[in-house]
């Protein structure tokens, strides 16, 4: 074609030059653009005009205040904040790895999931790693333990939110009746009291079944005051000592001479259940026993709330020791709301939001670093206090070892507890230990 007019039907057309083109066919393209949401090279304009979701799984927590908090005024301040949609889903404890399992194998579910005890770890390689969130956070000020849930292999695989306690709740009015002067101190003076408490009618009431928590978290802080060991610091089983040997002797005499001895065949709420009906006089639990007694009356005997008070894990020759359940949030990589989720956990994690969530759990849930264990909420619900220090003598499950998927893989078998109750029952310190030595070694020592 050469540059000449070209004319046709004898009628005159107007000159169209390369400008005009591109300006007329650049508008057009520009209004089918803008109406498809597209640029004008066909990608997706920023996502600010469109409504962000972001769907959150959590456990059922015990104290529904706290569910009540997120749902209502924590979810609204930050979409009102950010304009994101939360959808806030709680399902119970023992439910949430099942959801877990199933969105890591088809690459599809919430935005954010939160793990318990040492699960990131196990799904580690679905997670986004969030060294950086975690720095601006500043988890390094978190205690050592919960800190070392959530990361694997070097790598914050998700948030520490906070972690829930254990103490052991008693009859105040039945140790002032006994005598019983002070709370114990040690396991001798356990076992001096708990004698004490069954002769009088009312034993000490200690589950050694497989439970949620109560069974485990019990025994694990029992073998290691005495200086027992499933692992040493490189993850060898070091299981079979002198040491575990002390903690099951002390334990037979302790069952024996002091507990419900119905209790190896207990679930998770039967001890609190025994506690109401004047069965027991002590137990090992969370704050629950307490927090129902004084949040739900109606429940429980008449003025049974002034009667209770708590102690922590009496000492054993190696020290005091308690365990904590980690709540963790954790990002999967298969979302597609990662900065949507990223914003989501820095908002709860502010300080006026995570002071509010804390409080709210009324005793039940404690703060993730140290500052929490001077905070005024414990000087203004005193059988509560003991809480205070709980998270102070914290370990995992597998210390002194690596907080990994063995370790995991050892809690989930129950290896310690059935230690215990196995001898409980009537076998052998050493015929125990050596049974829960093999079961030890082919979870930590088989490929």
């Amino acid at each position: 074609m050469n540059r000449a007019d070209r004319k046709g039907s004898g009628h005159h057309q107007k000159k169209i030059t390369r400008r005009k083109f591109l300006k007329s066919t650049g508008a057009a393209a520009l209004v089918v653009s803008c109406s498809e949401g597209l640029d004008l090279l066909g990608r997706r304009g920023p996502a600010v005009a469109q409504e962000r979701v972001l769907h959150v799984l959590a456990w059922k927590h015990f104290i529904r205040e706290s569910d009540a908090l997120i749902r209502n005024e924590l979810i609204p301040e930050f979409k009102r904040a950010t304009g994101i949609q939360v959808t806030y889903e709680t399902i119970d404890a023992n439910d949430l790895n099942a959801r877990a399992v199933t969105a890591f194998e088809t690459g599809s579910g919430p935005d954010i999931f939160q793990l318990l005890f040492n699960e990131p770890h196990l799904y580690a390689e679905h997670l986004t790693n969030l060294d950086e969130l975690a720095a601006d956070l500043g988890v390094e000020r978190q205690y050592d333990h919960l800190r070392e849930a959530a990361k694997a292999d070097g790598v914050l695989r998700g948030i520490p939110y906070y972690m829930t306690g254990t103490a052991n709740a008693y009859r105040k009015d039945i140790f002032e009746k006994l005598n019983i002067g002070q709370t114990p101190a040690t396991w001798d003076d356990y076992l001096r009291i708990g004698t004490k408490l069954k002769d009088f009618g009312m034993p000490v009431g200690q589950t050694l079944g497989h439970t949620f928590a109560d069974a485990q978290m019990f025994t694990y802080p029992l073998l290691w005051s005495f200086g027992g060991q499933e692992v040493d610091e490189n993850g060898k089983v070091a299981i079979n000592s002198r040491a575990t040997v002390l903690a099951c002797e002390f334990l037979r005499e302790f069952w024996h001479s002091a507990c419900d001895e119905g209790g190896l065949a207990w679930d998770g709420a039967s001890n609190n259940r025994a506690f109401f009906a004047g069965t027991i006089g002590a137990t090992f639990n969370a704050a629950s026993i307490y927090l129902v007694a004084r949040y739900n009356p109606e429940q429980v005997p008449p003025g049974m709330v002034d009667k209770i008070g708590h102690f922590l894990n009496p000492q054993g020759p190696k020290g005091r020791f308690q365990m904590t359940m980690p709540l963790i949030y954790s990002i999967p990589k298969y979302s597609r709301n990662k900065e949507s989720a990223r914003e989501y956990i820095r908002f709860l994690m502010e300080s006026s939001n995570y002071e509010r969530y804390i409080l709210s759990q009324k005793g039940y849930g404690l703060g993730a670093t140290p500052d929490w264990e001077n905070h005024p909420f414990w000087k203004a619900d005193p059988p509560l206090e003991p809480f205070r220090m709980n998270a102070k003598f914290g370990r995992n499950f597998g210390w002194p070892g690596p907080y990994n998927r063995k370790a995991s893989e050892a809690h989930a078998k129950y290896i310690i507890t059935d230690l215990f109750a196995r001898v409980a029952e009537g076998d052998s310190p050493q015929s125990s230990i050596a049974r829960a030595e093999w079961e030890l070694k082919k979870v930590y020592e088989q490929a």
